[in-house]
């Protein structure tokens, strides 16, 4: 395998991590969030900042920086979610804007130049580079594909699905909607963290950019076009997305077009995703495994 699609690798194995947090609180919760991208920056920034400004090693930056973005990101989800439907949409996107700004104008977070100088990840003093890193980061999405898997069977798992069906009828069977879409919200941004740490590390120089609304556009045609709240869709979704255009050079500049018409046709013709309830790939999947159903 050689660089170029090792470094295409570990940029889906990333985008997968990331699409996993928007999938517990779209597909799970059945909440709208069109700024996820903001999450992933804030994992990012902060644990370029810890390392590069505050002299701590990347497993001491890692944990803080995963713990700042779900913090933050309940701080930022608990007005958020007292709105509902187009209102939460347009919060959500609010939300985006508002941390690109800080990143791009205060002069602190590295201003418009952004923050380079990232140290590598070193593992028993080796630093991890190519496949190394792109295992690395494999590792980290197992572990998010298992939370993800323990968050489906768990109760709050069963109660963000009750209310993500109809949240009147949960709420009379006693589920707090802003309890339970609340803890949902800080999973999601939790792992968007984690994805936006790894990316930090990865590329060795960040900026506000990277982190914009039209990458939280992707994310989402990631979990729609894979299967929203199915286990595997978001890595599925990635693969897609983050591959073709590195496939195909000349889609690159087209890429957010791509991204538009791909959600355009998944809710038109497949709304549950590639591996959605009823889709083509779960028919078939059901004739021959029945029991295989990727789904929650």
């Amino acid at each position: 395998m050689n660089a170029y699609v090792i470094t295409v690798a570990t940029l889906v194995t990333i985008q997968s991590i990331a699409a996993c947090g928007l999938n517990v609180i779209v597909g799970y919760a059945g909440q709208i969030s069109l700024g996820h991208a903001a999450f992933f920056g804030i994992g990012a920034y902060s644990s370029a900042l810890l390392t590069t400004k505050a002299g701590l090693s990347f497993w001491t930056a890692m944990p803080l920086a995963v713990v700042i973005t779900a913090l933050i990101g309940a701080m930022l989800g608990l007005p958020s979610l007292r709105v509902r439907d187009d209102f939460l949409a347009i919060t959500t996107i609010g939300v985006n804007f508002i941390v690109e700004a800080v990143f791009q104008y205060i002069p602190f977070f590295g201003g418009a130049l952004g923050i380079g100088g990232i140290p590598r990840v070193h593992l028993f003093k080796v630093p991890l580079k190519g496949m190394a890193y792109l295992l690395f980061c494999l590792a980290f999405l197992a572990v998010v594909l298992v939370v993800c898997r323990w968050f489906t069977r768990s109760w709050a798992g069963l109660a963000c699905f009750a209310l993500r069906e109809e949240e009147t009828a949960a709420s009379s069977m006693g589920i707090s909607p802003v309890r339970f879409k609340l803890l949902a919200f800080v999973v999601g941004t939790a792992m968007a963290g984690l994805g936006g740490v790894l990316y930090a590390h990865f590329m060795r120089f960040i900026s506000a950019g990277d982190f914009s609304f039209p990458v939280s556009v992707m994310l989402l045609s990631t979990i729609v076009l894979g299967g929203m709240g199915t286990l595997w869709g978001p890595v599925l979704g990635a693969a897609i997305l983050v591959s073709l255009p590195e496939s195909f050079r000349p889609l690159m500049e087209l890429r957010f077009l791509l991204y538009t018409v791909v959600l355009l046709v998944m809710i038109r013709f497949q709304p549950g995703g590639l591996l959605g309830e009823a889709s083509l790939a779960q028919r078939i999947l059901a004739r021959f495994h029945p029991m295989k159903a990727d789904h929650p």
